[in-house]
């Protein structure tokens, strides 16, 4: 199993102190509202800490014969005015919190996602989705969780703690003596039991990692796991996961069923030793009654401390997490002094380029071509011969090693990525559609096109021909992954899609694959017309569907060893021939 840390790139052990460090830089824009909620905190308090003192008082009145009907109504009315302004005090500084707490989770939410979006092909390669999903969704809910509810309540028990103390020994200094014997006792296994629930719950939170991991790549591919008939074998994986996840939670349960009745019998223990201690030293019974409440009100905070440890430590796991996350820096960005572009005639040149997906595996060695502006060049080669990869590197998704890629004469590197992909239609083999409409799937959401351009272009690409026909049009829902659409018509919406959004270079990789006849005949006569809109780069299995190219680069092992025009390079009788030939004899059959 490969556990959270191994998944993510950047992993490391962070100390808690520099995460609190890091944390304040979110808190500290709310720091007024963090101030407004500790007043009411502290009236809270106050009252919480008068209530044992003010009942103290009533018992050593009750024993008076003078005590009239009136004190006690006073001190009733008294009681009941504390009680309704604590109330009162407590919902004023939750809500405070609440809001203060949300907005920095928010903050901290948009940060995660923005980072995560701006990282490269490669990092998204070696960082599953479900541990992202995890971070962005779990880890911040903790986080929340931490600012809104687990801080105030720990300030507030810690506060108690305090004030209460104060009290006991205003009221007897020799029976608090006595208690800081148990004080002690409670604090060591208190330390010891932060130190054994932090080491659990970092494991709880990687096995949740891996568990959500498994989920989003089974879930997706679940197709082919009910093809193979592999749902046994896949249950069997999740429920060793899941195992270990129980394991973990029953080990958190054990500590807690360890630590609570323990401090629950330290607490017993200092009652009896009070009322012990209150016989030889003689103190009033009103003093005895407002001590032994006190004493309820001192314990209470530290047992709740343990929960308040509880989320702490899950906090402190969470934002490690995140902060690894965002300490993993985009390995492909803007230079200091790259350039907006407006428009791009579409020449592209590769020089002496070398690429490695990993260190030392040349995927690419020492590529150059030319292709001028309008053409329409294709790559072909088996493969693992970089044809992908190419393609890949002329928007950034990676980045080379040596060498150049320009494009008018410009380094990719010199230009900003946004304003490169904005110039730059791609086309995939894979087409991914979004839970949304088919208006929303062709416009990404971008209000700034109006109908009449949406249809124009679903009529250029013909992919009108079949929106036409749905029942809802272009209002037709589109479920996840556009299930419900065929791999053709995924295709014409990808088409409608990029040249919606005026690209000046046109990547096709694999866009005509898999496909059924008739829509491919839809499809051929988009691409004729899309040649018109800028230089087009194609990759293609099947040779028929490239033999109109300007040219035709020929790829094996990460090198250029033929280029020329379909004709051109069948009268050389080299590799591509050989390829042609192979695919003529399996079409003939």
């Amino acid at each position: 199993m490969h556990d959270d840390l191994e998944m993510m790139i950047g992993d490391k052990k962070i100390p808690t102190r520099i995460l609190f460090k890091r944390m304040v830089k979110y808190v500290k824009p709310e720091w007024a509202h963090f101030l407004l909620a500790f007043i009411f905190l502290a009236i809270n308090v106050a009252f919480n800490i008068a209530f044992p003192y003010l009942m103290g008082k009533l018992t050593d009145n009750l024993q008076s014969p003078s005590i009239s009907l009136k004190f006690i109504i006073s001190i009733a009315v008294g009681y009941l005015i504390m009680a309704v302004v604590s109330q009162i005090c407590t919902y004023i500084q939750s809500m405070i919190l609440q809001k203060a707490g949300q907005r920095i989770v928010y903050k901290l939410r948009m940060e995660v996602y923005e980072h995560i979006i701006s990282m490269s092909q490669r990092q998204f390669n070696q960082m599953p989705v479900g541990s992202l999903v995890t971070r962005v969704v779990s880890y911040t809910a903790s986080l929340s969780d931490l600012f809104t509810n687990i801080l105030v309540n720990l300030l507030k028990n810690i506060l108690l703690i305090v004030g209460v103390y104060a009290f006991m020994f205003f009221i007897s200094w020799k029976l608090s003596l006595v208690m800081l014997i148990f004080i002690a006792v409670v604090f060591v296994i208190s330390y010891f039991f932060r130190k054994i629930i932090h080491k659990i719950f970092q494991q709880e939170r990687q096995y949740i990692s891996d568990l959500n991991a498994f989920l989003n790549e089974n879930l997706s591919g679940m197709k082919i796991i009910q093809i193979f008939n592999q749902e046994i074998k896949k249950s069997k994986q999740f429920e060793v996961r899941n195992e270990k996840l129980r394991k973990t939670r029953y080990k958190v349960l054990v500590a807690f069923g360890i630590y609570r009745p323990l401090v629950s019998f330290i607490y017993f223990l200092a009652i009896a030793t009070t009322f012990t201690f209150a016989l030889e030293t003689i103190i009033s019974s009103a003093e005895v009654v407002a001590f032994y409440l006190y004493l309820s009100k001192f314990f209470n905070p530290i047992q709740n401390i343990a929960d308040q440890i509880n989320g702490i430590q899950r906090a402190v796991t969470a934002s490690e997490r995140l902060f690894n996350l965002l300490d993993v820096k985009p390995d492909v960005v803007d230079e200091e002094d790259a350039i907006e572009i407006d428009h791009i005639d579409g020449k592209i040149e590769f020089k002496n380029v070398w690429f490695a997906y990993k260190e030392d595996e040349w995927i690419l060695k020492d590529v150059s071509f030319v292709i001028e502006p309008k053409q329409t060049v294709a790559f072909v080669g088996a493969t693992g011969a970089g044809k992908t990869t190419i393609l890949g590197l002329i928007v950034r998704n990676y980045e080379i090693q040596k060498g150049q890629i320009l494009i008018d004469g410009v380094d990719i590197k010199k230009i900003k990525i946004k304003s490169l992909r904005h110039a730059i239609g791609q086309m995939l083999q894979d087409v991914f559609l979004f839970s949304g409409t088919v208006k929303n799937n062709i416009t990404l959401y971008d209000d700034s096109y109006s109908e009449d351009e949406i249809k124009k272009t679903c009529e250029y690409v013909n992919a009108n021909q079949f929106i036409d026909k749905l029942e809802n049009g272009y209002e037709q829902e589109v479920i996840e992954r556009g299930e419900n659409f065929s791999q053709g018509q995924r295709q014409l919406l990808s088409f409608a899609r990029t040249v919606l959004h005026k690209p000046q270079i046109l990547i096709l990789d694999e866009a005509t694959a898999n496909i059924d006849t008739e829509t491919e005949v839809l499809i051929q006569k988009s691409l004729e017309k899309m040649r018109n809109i800028g230089t087009m780069l194609v990759v293609a299995h099947r040779l028929s569907t490239i033999q109109k190219a300007d040219n035709i680069i020929v790829l094996q092992k990460g090198e250029v060893i033929e280029s020329g025009t379909h004709q051109q390079l069948l009268k050389q009788h080299g590799y591509y021939y050989k390829l042609y030939q192979l695919q003529f004899a399996s079409d003939d059959q």
